[in-house]
């Protein structure tokens, strides 16, 4: 049996179907293959595929709403060295603040790269220039960050290619668990109203005093809209409002 899967992949390999003995693009065989791996909600196996169509050596697949310098929460999947990835949150956290929302929008799909710091070890012979693709999933941007062997030539209609598949793929495979933690970050009414009066100039002392309630219940609701919406600011936290017609 291990034999007949050996010569099954090499014919694929070069383009040819088992099924049909017609050749086939590589691309093509990779949609192919992501239909399977999505089938099977297989995560691992998905972005094994999408790093090999671009010969990548790693892959580490990022949610931007749960990254925090403490903890690896932010991690949805990967195969990079684990130190790595532990060295790198506090990188990708800070390159996003830097980025403002239209930055963001605008970097949806495109391949960027980015240099890994000198303190960080790498294995040999991996560069230290790695790429990120953006996307969203529902409500939550996410990144596929690739490593490549050093002295390689990228394709970047490939580069492209993986920017849209990764994005569908992932909406596929981790739509229904970050459905439900988006429900238990839905904002209450109370907290909606905060966003809109804050949107309008208010302070919290204004609101306090348009609806009702003390300065601090005001300013707890602030920062449980920040805490849910992942942002930093006020002026971050009107930005999601309106990117997500909340206000």
């Amino acid at each position: 049996m291990e034999t007949i899967r050996s010569d099954v992949a090499a014919w694929e390999s070069y383009g040819f179907s088992a099924e049909s003995g017609e050749r086939k693009s590589t691309r093509e065989l990779l949609v192919q293959q992501l239909g399977h791996c999505a089938e099977d909600v297989s995560l691992s196996a998905g972005l094994k595929a999408l790093t090999g169509y671009v010969s990548a050596s790693h892959y580490l697949l990022v949610r931007h709403d749960a990254l925090l310098d403490s903890n690896l929460d932010f991690v949805v999947a990967s195969d990079w060295p684990f130190d790595m990835v532990r060295s790198i949150s506090a990188a990708v956290n800070g390159a996003q603040s830097r980025m403002s929302e239209i930055e963001k929008c605008l970097s949806l799909l495109k391949p960027s790269f980015a240099h890994l710091d000198d303190r960080i070890a790498v294995p040999a012979g991996i560069s230290r220039e790695y790429c990120v693709v953006a996307f969203q999933v529902g409500r939550v941007r996410m990144s596929l960050m690739l490593l490549f062997p050093e002295y390689f030539i990228l394709s970047q209609s490939k580069l492209r290619d993986v920017g849209v598949m990764a994005g569908y793929f992932a909406s596929v495979c981790c739509a229904g668990a970050i459905l439900r933690q988006d429900r238990e970050l839905e904002l209450t009414e109370r907290e909606i109203e905060c966003l809109y009066w804050i949107a309008e100039g208010k302070t919290s002392d204004e609101i306090a005093v348009i609806l009702g309630i003390s300065r601090n219940t005001i300013n707890n609701y602030i920062t449980s809209v920040m805490r849910k919406t992942a942002t930093k600011t006020r002026s971050e936290a009107i930005a999601w409002a309106v990117r997500n017609g909340l206000v």
